[in-house]
């Protein structure tokens, strides 16, 4: 596992908190079914305040409002947040009848005409739904993951929440969603986005059982599920709401459930992201009375502040550093992750295979209710001068087929993020799609007459990579993390060039090492010829296809004879600053080749490198 040595943070255009929040889940019951009292809801909200080697855990994350065993009674989590001063994210349970809704709204305006004043100060937010936009989707179908709500009823139900607030002391208060980050993605769930305060995600390297998910790619496949929702949240404050490794339980693939392996993700993970972004874990405890498989409790059955693998973090507790206002007031921040350029871009990966740890129903108290869901920044940039900007693809999967084969491509979105250390207004989205420059005509002169052929300097990456097939010339495959070419297929790649490179000396680029250098992709390669490539007369769009595809502008240069191990510069000259360039890459001869675009050492694939 490699270290990042970048944390880029995209600042919400609009903050509720200067305090960042970091607590656990909690259930409405226990592994038995027996409800959680209020005392037992205070002694975990103690325990989880008093734990040895670490501190600041002292909010909740709750699933449902209504008190376990009850019809519309609120939760006694209420009472007990307030005699421990703990701070809640409140839920409302979807996905069920509108009278079992109407009975969440009950609990809800019950819990306001209650303990409305009192819990003014304590009151994080209101989650509306968990993973319902996942369970509906194919691959929750087929996990039976219990029924799901349509992007249409989980907004009906957000502004149902909201106008239940409306006039009351929790007036105001942030109203959002959960679910993973394959749901969010997804075009057809944006208006959840929209009608959302805040964007909660949910993500288990643990569970993406279809990839390479041992404990070592851990911490990148949660820092890229979480930038795939910054990405796309539109420059809402995006929560993480659970995630955690195992301490027990089978194996996952390559992940395996162990203390070491918990210890470790909480070490990459936790405390990375504790006291700088709005963090739940999953989970405190859920192993009472019984221990259930996979088990994600910190502690075990008896509930204790003795953890059962050592919490603290680089030998300090995890929120000790107390963040400044502007850093604290940054609730939604873009994790670059693992990268040893300082070039600003975000690496791309397949996505996660969706199941959940803990977000099924109303929950248990700490435990996993097996309902399946989806599923690296070092500190903070430190200069209050620096300003950095970075791209991240985000992807949900689409199967198409290619003559005799079958290829999986994903639906992709990008964002361009600009961080600047302190400021308020720090996130710049580029919708696929959209924008100006074409790159038709001449760019302006170089100030340089050469760039890397490598990353090791500034670059940029594709915002966009969209598959198109002759065979299939009417099929718009949707956009993608692998490069495809074979005699059948081309690809096409949209890269933004900033304003910022007025004056600057680009190249296009192709990186083709031998796959024993690869450490985070892989490609498939046979026949033998090369790769042509030639620049668009506009760009592509998600919607493209081999009939509709931009015309050919110009041949800006080739691969005659494509061999592993080498760095192709295929055309250099000035940047097309400020506009977007698609360029199209085919295969010559009989070759066929699948790769997947990486940064990660070893790089692979199309580049513009920056002097």
């Amino acid at each position: 596992m490699r270290t990042l040595t970048l944390f880029s943070i995209a600042t919400s255009l609009t903050t509720a908190y200067s305090q960042v929040f970091q607590g656990f889940n909690y259930g409405s019951v226990f592994t038995n079914n027996a409800p959680v009292t209020q005392q037992d809801f205070e002694n975990e909200f103690n325990t989880a305040r008093q734990l040895q080697g670490t501190s600041g855990f002292t909010s909740a994350r709750l699933f449902t409002m209504i008190q376990a065993g009850t019809t519309n009674s609120f939760t006694q989590a209420i009472p007990a947040a307030k005699a421990t001063n703990t701070h809640l994210l409140l839920g409302i349970f979807l996905s069920s009848t509108d009278e079992a809704f109407n009975n969440e709204l009950t609990a809800l305006r019950s819990a306001i005409a209650q303990y409305g004043q009192d819990l003014a100060n304590l009151i994080i937010g209101i989650s509306v739904g968990s993973e319902d936009l996942y369970r509906i989707s194919p691959i929750g179908i087929e996990n039976k993951s219990n029924p799901g709500e349509g992007p249409d009823a989980v907004v009906r139900r957000i502004n149902a929440v909201k106008a239940a607030l409306a006039g009351t002391v929790w007036s105001g208060k942030p109203v959002g969603h959960v679910d993973t980050w394959t749901a969010y993605v997804n075009a057809s769930n944006s208006a959840v986005i929209e009608a959302s305060d805040f964007i909660g995600t949910d993500a288990y390297p643990y569970f993406q059982n279809t990839m390479p998910n041992s404990i070592e790619n851990g911490a990148s496949l949660f820092f890229e599920a979480y930038n795939a929702t910054v990405a796309v949240s539109g420059g809402k404050p995006v929560w993480i709401t659970e995630t955690g490794w195992p301490v027990s339980g089978p194996n996952s693939n390559q992940a395996v459930a162990s203390l070491a392996n918990a210890k470790t993700y909480w070490d990459q993970v936790g405390c990375r992201v504790f006291g700088q972004i709005n963090t739940f874990w999953y989970t405190l405890q859920d192993a009472y009375p019984n221990t259930p498989s996979p088990s994600f409790g910190v502690v075990g059955t008896t509930l204790s502040n003795i953890p059962l693998y050592d919490l603290s973090c680089g030998g300090s507790s995890s929120s000790s550093k107390t963040p400044s206002t502007s850093s604290a007031s940054a609730i939604s921040r873009a994790v670059v992750a693992p990268t040893e350029s300082t070039g600003g871009q975000s690496s791309a990966a397949p996505p996660p295979s969706s199941t959940s740890a803990g977000s099924g129903g109303s929950g248990t108290s700490g435990s996993s209710s097996g309902a399946p869901v989806n599923p690296v920044p070092a500190s903070p940039v430190a200069s209050t001068k620096t300003i950095l900007t970075y791209t991240t693809l985000t992807t949900c999967p689409v199967t198409y087929t290619s003559g005799a084969q079958t290829l999986t491509s994903f639906t992709t979105s990008a964002v361009a993020v600009t961080s600047t250390h302190g400021s308020t207004f720090a996130t710049v989205t580029t919708p696929v799609g959209s924008g100006s420059g074409s790159g038709s005509g001449s760019a302006p002169a170089p100030t340089s007459s050469s760039c890397p052929t490598d990353l090791s300097g500034a670059f940029e990456y594709p915002h966009l990579i969209v598959p198109v097939d002759k065979s299939h010339p009417d099929t718009a495959a949707g956009t993608s993390y692998n490069g495809i070419v074979s005699p059948t297929v081309s690809s096409i790649f949209n890269f933004d060039y900033p304003a910022s490179l007025e004056g600057h000396f680009c190249s296009l680029v192709f990186l083709f090492p031998t796959r024993d250098a690869l450490q985070t992709s892989n490609y498939t390669l046979s026949g033998t010829g090369g790769l042509s490539f030639a620049r668009l007369v506009g760009p592509a769009v998600a919607e493209t296809t081999f009939n509709n595809q931009p015309a050919v502008n110009v041949t800006v240069g080739s691969v005659p004879d494509l061999q592993p191990g080498n760095n192709n510069v295929i055309a250099s000259g000035g940047c097309f600053a400020g506009q977007r360039v698609a360029y199209e890459v085919s295969a010559t001869g009989s070759l066929d080749l699948n790769y997947f675009q990486d940064y990660n050492p070893e790089p692979i694939g199309v580049y513009i490198t920056v002097c």
